[in-house]
């Protein structure tokens, strides 16, 4: 490994940085709600105070500057407001903007100074905090001695950046001042497009070379995992810091460049959970991308999680999306396809659970059904059911406002975006198509299985029926072994979901989106139903995003591809991954790596919406759990993200240890 400094980077792995970080006490909220207040005002008064109670710190040798010594961000609700905040609107989150792609690269471009000639009386209060803290930064570089520093800091972020260095400590400043305003899951966007020509021209003018370009993006790399564990997400990792790299322009031509495979080598060098790296493919990919970016799965990192867009632009244009905005398409903080700069989609409001509409019609309609197309014709009614209440129920959307967010929008964020929908996960699909294929084969087809007699088996968790619990866990069809019988269910259920949402219009005025991920549902839902006629029983969870079950035995990945591929994804384009685990001896050698490279082509090939591959060891995962010190660096995938395993809470380790894991 290369790295502009070794110490700056062991510091930041082993988070001795943390040292330099205080915590506020302050009471806002009350002081705030005596005065009475707005809300733009409060998130502007807070900001400023933020931005002044900020201590520059500059490491060692370190490049790229900024870290956060404010431990926590004071509320600036009471109670008593929030709750009546919450009364009179639907509060998505925690209330904040989240899971958006703002232009940073537009302000890159001009500079701080020229956006705030047409900001808001807000917008200038931002951008004149974030340039005092700038100057205070340089001052302390001048202080140290780094003229390297003062030179770009006296530049940036008040002027347009005009080298790649600039340019990265520009990102720096924009990135770290939305997540000091109180926004969250904030996402890079297409790093590697808009970032390039910074790059070429540095190296076209002999400032930089291929190696200490990579030293350089290393060091700014290192930046997105100085303060990511202050970032709320559900749990640790689960930050939003997503990157896409590669995929095509207005003309279909591909853009991956020099930089997007300088980012692979950076993030497989630094091995941190972050930036969490997204590959634009098609089939028209070359194989030698996939293998490339196959090392960085064999790092173990979880990452990158791929996208079609053979599949994903078609669907989006579908949608509504214009061309030109369906091509420029990245991800949310997971996997869901958003449209930087004007893009206002909420893509994660809520979730369907497929397995509780089965688990509804099974306890309703089970024992009168005529054959099975009535039977199923019942689990659809209640996925339509469902989704009707999913949509009722979500009016009034309201955000805290976020003056800064705002500047970096190319639109009116508080009005809203260009684009305005509502994203849906689908959860636990696996569960539901192999639910359905038990019943119609047992219950219907071959009538060896009571009606009522599978009732009771699955209230009694089958404890008194380990016979039939053994022929529907193992025995049964399962998605994932190409078998036609068990994947056209699963296929009519995306189909019907999607149906489901077609035509509704949000408050906002955008439409719904389907999806195929679960994000953290995956728990909650299985908790919400018992057992299931698949043979899973009460409170095990249901297989993350798009997978097959947990415990389903299926012939291997190439079968798992085929069954995952067949579903008409432009029904349920909200995004959400296929989610394959590979054991860690299968990136042994060269060959391995080639193998799990043309299975990610092949996966494209047969028109698969998205990928993410996970690298996992039992052995070690077990004894991280016994042992956490000794496997602090232990990086896995959890549903759209990255983490360090023994970070992780029991119930989220202990779903990474049940999944199957691969071999080619």
């Amino acid at each position: 490994m290369i790295f502009m400094n070794e110490r700056l980077y062991q510091m930041i792995r082993s988070k001795e940085h943390h040292k330099f970080r205080h915590t506020l006490n302050w009471n806002l909220a009350e002081k705030y709600a005596e005065g009475g207040l707005s809300p733009i005002e409060r998130m502007s008064d807070r900001f400023e105070r933020l931005c002044q109670a900020e201590t520059p710190v500059i490491l060692e040798g370190e490049q790229i500057v900024f870290l956060r010594t404010v431990a926590n961000l004071p509320p600036i609700f009471t109670a008593g407001e929030w709750a009546q905040i919450k009364k009179d609107h639907f509060i998505h989150e925690l209330g904040f903007l989240s899971n958006l792609a703002p232009n940073y690269y537009g302000t890159i471009a001009v500079g701080l100074l020229a956006k705030r000639e047409t900001a808001d009386s807000y917008g200038k209060r931002a951008i004149d905090s974030i340039i005092a803290l700038a100057d205070r930064y340089r001052e302390e570089a001048e202080r140290l001695g780094r003229q390297d520093l003062v030179g770009i800091l006296t530049q940036v972020p008040r002027y347009p950046a005009r080298t790649f260095r600039e340019a990265l400590q520009f990102f720096r400043i924009l990135h770290y001042s939305l997540w000091l305003e109180g926004n969250y899951h904030v996402t890079i966007g297409r790093f590697d497009q808009n970032m390039y020509p910074y790059l070429k021209e540095d190296m076209e003018k002999g400032l930089l070379n291929e190696e200490e370009a990579l030293a350089l993006l290393e060091d700014f790399f290192l930046s997105f995992n100085k303060d990511s564990d202050l970032y709320p997400g559900i749990q640790q990792g689960d930050n939003g810091q997503s990157m896409m790299l590669g995929g095509i322009d207005e003309t279909g031509k591909d853009v991956f460049n020099l930089l997007s495979r300088l980012c692979l080598r950076a993030s497989c060098n630094n091995r941190m959970i972050d930036p969490k790296i997204n590959l634009r493919v098609s089939k028209d990919t070359p194989a030698d991308r996939f293998t490339e970016a196959t090392q960085l799965t064999k790092a173990g990192l979880g990452f990158p999680q791929y996208s079609n867009d053979d599949v994903v632009i078609p669907a989006l244009e579908r949608l509504g999306y214009a061309h030109t905005d369906a091509v420029n398409y990245t991800v949310a903080a997971c996997w869901e396809f958003i449209i930087p700069s004007v893009g206002a989609d909420i893509a994660n409001i809520a979730a369907l659970s497929y397995p509780k509409a089965v688990d509804s019609a099974l306890r309703q309609n089970l024992l009168t059904a005529t054959d099975y197309d009535s039977f199923f014709a019942n689990v659809q009614n209640e996925i339509r059911k469902a989704v009707d209440e999913i949509c009722d129920r979500i009016h009034n959307v309201w955000f805290v406002p976020s003056p800064f967010m705002n500047i970096l929008m190319d639109c009116d964020i508080y009005e809203g975006g260009l684009y305005n929908n509502f994203g849906i996960h689908g959860t636990g699909i696996a569960t539901a198509a192999d639910s359905l294929a038990a019943i119609k084969k047992y219950v219907f087809e071959e009538q060896s299985v009571g009606r009522q007699e599978l009732i009771d088996a699955v209230d009694a968790n089958f404890a008194h029926t380990p016979e039939l619990l053994h022929l529907l866990r193992y025995d049964a069809p399962k998605l994932g072994n190409n078998d036609d019988f068990v994947d056209s269910i699963a296929t009519a259920l995306l189909d019907t979901f999607g149906e489901a949402l077609s035509g509704k219009t949000n408050c906002r005025g955008g439409c719904f989106r389907a999806g195929t991920g679960s994000a953290m549902y995956y728990l909650w839902h299985a908790n919400e139903i018992g057992a299931s006629a698949d043979g899973r029983r009460k409170g095990e969870p249901f297989g993350t995003n798009f997978s097959v079950s947990l415990f389903a035995k299926v012939k291997g990945p190439v079968s798992v591809i085929a069954s995952m591929t067949k579903p008409h994804f432009e029904h349920a384009i909200n995004g959400g991954p296929l989610t394959l685990e590979f054991h860690q001896s299968v990136f042994a050698d060269q060959d391995g790596i080639q193998k799990v490279g043309m299975l990610v082509k092949r996966y494209i090939d047969l028109g698969g919406h998205q990928l993410q591959l996970n690298t996992v060891n039992l052995d070690q995962m077990l004894d991280a759990q016994k042992h956490p010190d000794n496997h602090r660096h232990l990086v896995v995938r959890i549903w759209g993200w990255s983490a360090y395993f023994v970070e992780l809470d029991k119930e989220y380790q202990d779903h990474v240890i049940a999944r199957q894991a691969y071999t080619v």
